[in-house]
């Protein structure tokens, strides 16, 4: 059982991350037809000086249509105050309804929630030319929080994607790395523990296609990336409990990696995105040491 301490700490971080208004972008650009298949773009704040890194953001909310990428329009303004350009993608998520024996709204679409972030992602170089010209396309972070994390630590894995996926490439992404804040990053791990009320599972479309699936979605299963990886996670979150970080990276350096992982004291789930919380300048911290 959780400790009610615990809960009403969560509850007061989430409040407070939740707490700032939405930021309007710059530019806002499609990368397809669909709604959701958009991309906004905030340019960095004051003289740049020159091209700046590019940080793409990819928001978290368990996959969960309720969740979209407005709720951390204030941390991708926060990153570029820092200077940074930055890129917050949107993509499709679950129903909006629950599915029978479901608590909730269902986690993602199967295949179009990774479809939409491969999507993405290819597009970038050509949005960012007319969006972002400030952007340096040699100098690209990737950075998600929670699912958002998941599907950074995802995005970046792509070349290792099983033979015969739609979304595997032929060669690594052009990126300096990847900075995965409480990122869901071993389903098998997220699952034993009831992270997010089974939310992996049901990205995958349910117990009946995981042990199809899990081989193309999973990060722990896709190691070793050759991509710089940052994992940083609040001691305190129960929400992604730390093990789940602590699972990826025993994972990559079981396949010969090295992984950073930045463990917060007295931080839980919600400060890495929130620009009023010292987790959040940490957060920043550690993708300039991957941008610069």
């Amino acid at each position: 059982m959780t400790d009610p301490a615990a809960v009403e700490r969560d509850a007061a971080e989430a409040a407070s991350a939740f707490a700032h208004p939405a930021v309007a972008p710059d530019v806002t650009a499609a990368y397809g037809e669909h709604p959701d298949h958009v991309v906004d773009f905030y340019a960095p704040r004051g003289e740049s000086g020159g091209p700046v890194p590019l940080v793409v953001v990819l928001h978290g909310g368990a996959w969960r249509a309720p969740y979209d990428r407005q709720h951390v329009t204030p941390f991708a303004d926060f990153l570029a105050r820092r200077g940074f350009a930055v890129a917050n993608v949107e993509y499709r998520r679950g129903s909006s309804l629950p599915r029978q024996n479901a608590e909730g709204p269902v986690a993602g679409r199967w295949p179009e929630t990774f479809d939409d972030v491969a999507a993405a992602m290819d597009a970038l170089p050509g949005l960012v030319g007319t969006a972002l010209p400030q952007a340096d396309l040699r100098r690209v972070v990737v950075t998600g929080h929670s699912a958002g994390g998941h599907l950074a630590l995802w995005a970046a894995a792509r070349h290792v994607l099983p033979y015969g996926s739609p979304w595997r490439l032929p060669d690594p992404p052009m990126l300096r790395g990847v900075v995965a804040l409480a990122p869901i990053a071993d389903f098998a791990v997220a699952e034993e523990l009831g992270v997010c009320g089974g939310a992996s599972a049901q990205l995958l479309g349910g117990a009946d296609h995981w042990d199809e699936r899990l081989p193309s979605a999973d990060p722990a299963s896709l190691l070793p990336t050759g991509i710089a990886t940052t994992v940083v996670h609040g001691r305190d979150d129960i929400v992604v409990p730390q093990q789940v970080a602590e699972a990826y990276v025993a994972a990559a350096a079981k396949a010969g990696e090295m992984v950073g992982l930045t463990l917060l004291d007295g931080v839980g789930h919600f400060p890495l995105i929130d620009p009023a919380a010292d987790a959040c300048a940490v957060v920043a911290e550690e993708i300039s040491q991957l941008a610069w």
